[in-house]
């Protein structure tokens, strides 16, 4: 009984909310009220405090998150180990990817280890980097995989894959003052129409890095919108004289039915590296199992996380 209260607590604990713990444990709002109170009873603490409609976790409910974390990192890791005792794997896996590994790279991964390891539940959550980042903050996903690199001290960078970002643009059009085959100088780049990426993007992240190379900030250029994915931008780009900096991965159909052709612009050759990501110190045996999966699958370098001097 008291594992089930502490799973009522952890959930309502990333939620704060009463009502969104319920939901997702699939019991009533007074159900999850009911286990809080006879936790809090238990240990002779408020675990919440409730102001208004919204309620806020106490120091003494941040020490109780910080060691149910522990906890069920541990039952996570004894149902691995036991599971190899009976030569099985097992298991919950939650993982997040930033936009464009989500839509074009892991699918074929994922597919591949659900084949291997059935018995092993994965989901898989996207969103931009930050919000990986931050999922991996909030416990609601084991292991992120992000493009691009930030420098979180918290976590654990590492590198997973390469991918080439070059400037796209539709076959229909002609863009800069000379033919497809000649590179766009900075000047000509700064004249055409550009579809971004939004804030918080890591493909916005390194497109910035890399055009500061070219002397270039975002406000030198004509930035006809910011969009929220990938997908949009390419269907965008469908219908309008715009260029898009986008990865060749997201591209390569495109590319092939000769919709949309690279513009190489002259001294920008972008290659950014996909990374793994997880809290440092972490220990899950499955977000490693799958780790090492991919780097047999995938045809990629990464680093083994159990190898302490890697």
């Amino acid at each position: 009984m008291l594992d089930f209260r502490l799973k009522v607590f952890y959930t309502v604990a990333r939620r704060l909310s009463f009502t969104k713990a319920a939901e997702e444990l699939f019991i009533s709002q007074p159900a999850v009220t009911k286990h809080i109170h006879e936790l809090e009873q238990q240990l002779g603490m408020a675990l919440f405090e409730r102001i208004g409609n919204k309620i806020k976790i106490t120091r003494a409910g941040q020490v109780m998150l910080k060691h149910a974390d522990d906890i069920f990192t541990s039952y996570r890791n004894l149902e691995y180990e036991i599971n190899q005792l009976k030569h099985e794997q097992g298991g919950l896996l939650s993982l997040g990817a930033s936009t464009t590994i989500a839509q074009y790279f892991i699918p074929p991964l994922l597919a591949q280890f659900n084949q291997r390891y059935p018995e092993i539940t994965a989901s898989l959550i996207s969103g931009n980097t930050e919000q990986v980042e931050q999922a991996l903050f909030d416990k609601t996903i084991q292991l992120g995989l992000i493009e691009g690199r930030s420098k979180n001290p918290v976590l654990k960078y590492v590198e997973f894959a390469k991918d080439e970002i070059a400037l796209i643009g539709n076959v229909k059009y002609n863009y800069g003052e000379g033919n497809d085959d000649t590179p766009l100088t900075a000047t000509e780049l700064k004249s055409i129409p550009l579809l971004m990426r939004e804030q918080g993007s890591g493909t916005l992240e390194v497109i910035t890095d890399e055009l500061k190379r070219l002397k270039l900030k975002l406000t030198d250029l004509q930035i006809a919108m910011y969009m929220g994915s990938t997908e949009s931008i390419k269907s965008y780009l469908h219908y309008a004289p715009c260029a898009a900096f986008l990865s060749l991965h997201a591209v390569k159909r495109e590319l092939e039915a000769g919709e949309f052709k690279i513009l190489p612009v002259k001294n920008f050759k972008l290659v950014r590296k996909f990374h793994f990501i997880y809290l440092q110190g972490q220990q899950d045996k499955l977000a490693q199992l799958f780790m090492r999966f991919a780097r047999q699958h995938a045809g990629v370098q990464t680093i083994d996380p159990e190898n302490k001097n890697a």
